[in-house]
């Protein structure tokens, strides 16, 4: 049985028999980190909430760590108590080719997962999905990741998107691949300038319609430029009869699959 355990945001932590994988360990206390907001009179500092109480009670048994992003200030990925996680656990830490370096100066033991190449990975397989966050002026700004598609042994398939608008790439690659599961971020991030640099609801349904899996959204409620709230989402998905394929998890809820 797969299990996916919502922490906050990006956070994730994947368990597949002895695995137990965390995926964008964003670890700070409530409020440690800026606002990604900087015209607007209402900022907060980030996270907006605590790690739920869930992450405690797993963070003895997280044997490897999996990064989709972490340059160019992308803390809401990989912050300092992150950092400072992975260096005093020495936990084998995989990323993209391009994060290698980066990481590898900050003493995280790393390794590389090449683009356009299906590795061995927790006995299965993965391999990397190309990311683009945010369009327009705003994306030449931002650092563009990489999503991952796990294909677990006698398991099911999963696709963890990173931060990514909706792009014909990557509807190709879930038509192809076909994903049981697909971890989605859809908080509509956008600062006080410029589009959407992760997906709406739009954009959600859109590739509701061109899966059967199930779709997981986060990326809700725990930083202050994602401005879609689970209520909002869940009131879209519930109008556009896709609530029995889309789910909306709370930080410290828990989604099994047995396939």
């Amino acid at each position: 049985m797969l299990k996916i355990h919502q922490i906050r945001n990006a956070t994730v932590v994947i368990e597949w028999k002895e695995n137990f994988l965390l995926v964008d360990p964003m670890l700070s206390p409530k409020g440690k980190l800026p606002s990604f907001k900087y015209f607007t009179l209402n900022r907060r500092r980030n996270p907006l909430v605590e790690l739920p109480d869930l992450f405690h009670q797993l963070k003895p048994k997280i044997n490897s760590v999996l990064i989709t992003h972490c340059q160019k200030g992308h803390f809401d990925h990989l912050d300092s108590y992150g950092y400072k996680y992975l260096n005093e656990t020495g936990l084998l830490t995989y990323c993209s080719k391009k994060d290698e370096k980066f990481l590898s100066k900050k003493n995280v033991n790393v390794k590389s997962i090449q683009d356009n190449v299906i590795a061995p990975f927790l006995g299965g397989s993965i391999e990397t999905v190309e990311a683009l966050h945010g369009r327009g002026f705003m994306g030449a700004l931002m650092e563009h990741g990489r999503g991952y598609f796990i294909q677990f042994p006698d398991g099911p398939g999963l696709y963890i998107m990173g931060d990514t608008v909706l792009t014909s790439e990557i509807k190709k690659f879930v038509l192809d691949k076909k994903p049981d599961i697909i971890i989605a971020p859809a908080g509509s991030a956008r600062f006080d300038i410029g589009d959407e640099i992760i997906m709406t609801p739009v954009e959600l349904k859109e590739l509701a319609n061109i899966t059967s899996g199930t779709i997981i959204a986060n990326h809700l409620e725990a930083i202050d430029h994602c401005r879609q709230t689970r209520s909002s989402l869940k009131e879209f998905i519930d109008n556009e009869k896709l609530s029995q394929r889309i789910l909306i998890l709370d930080d410290g809820e828990t989604y099994s699959y047995q396939k």
